[in-house]
């Protein structure tokens, strides 16, 4: 059966982004063998799941960094998986293989956990983690967290619904000094 992971980047304060939705602390200190976890995890995967804000974020560019020499193969990774939108609002997706569902039906997330095919990765989109979190349908957990204090910005376990029990599955420092958290739901 396909697993959904949740894959974050991190501070050490439990933010996943500063108050205007910018990550610079991420790609400020990228390094090579971070992107070489990356490059495994997209190998792993088929699918994406997003909320809006993720979404737009990455439709605006992911699509045309194809010819990018240093972002590339991630590109054709991401723009080739099939993309799951999760938001009341937008009407309409262009970027190819996506599509928009309104609401999180725990039925029909678990037939596509179902389904032939590789891993399912939810990649920022905090709200809908939360939503996910709160319905039981993590299978792991990839915290990726980065030596910074941001102080405020956005939290991605804000009003859950209930405590959440994870197990240690694997740890790894990477040369920039993050430092890889891969926890399993113990509570599937």
């Amino acid at each position: 059966m396909r697993k959904i992971i949740a894959t974050e980047f991190y501070t050490l304060d439990g933010l996943m982004s500063d108050p205007k939705d910018q990550m610079e602390w991420v790609t400020a200190t990228f390094s090579e063998d971070l992107g070489k976890y990356e490059d495994e995890l997209y190998d792993q995967s088929d699918t994406l799941i997003l909320g809006r804000v993720t979404y737009k974020i990455f439709e605006s560019f992911w699509p045309t960094a194809e010819e990018d020499p240093t972002n590339g193969e991630m590109a054709k990774k991401i723009n080739r998986a099939a993309k799951i939108v999760f938001s009341k609002s937008l009407k309409e997706v262009s970027w190819r293989n996506s599509k928009i569902l309104n609401d999180i039906n725990p039925e029909e997330i678990n037939k596509l956990k179902k389904q032939n095919g590789k891993d399912i990765l939810i990649v920022g989109s905090a709200e809908i983690v939360k939503q996910f979190t709160n319905l039981g349908l993590i299978d792991e957990y990839h915290f990726i967290v980065h030596p910074v204090i941001l102080s405020e910005g956005k939290p991605l376990f804000k009003n859950l619904k209930a405590q959440v029990n994870l197990k240690l599955k694997e740890m790894k420092q990477f040369s920039n000094g993050v430092v890889g958290l891969f926890y399993e739901n113990i509570e599937q």
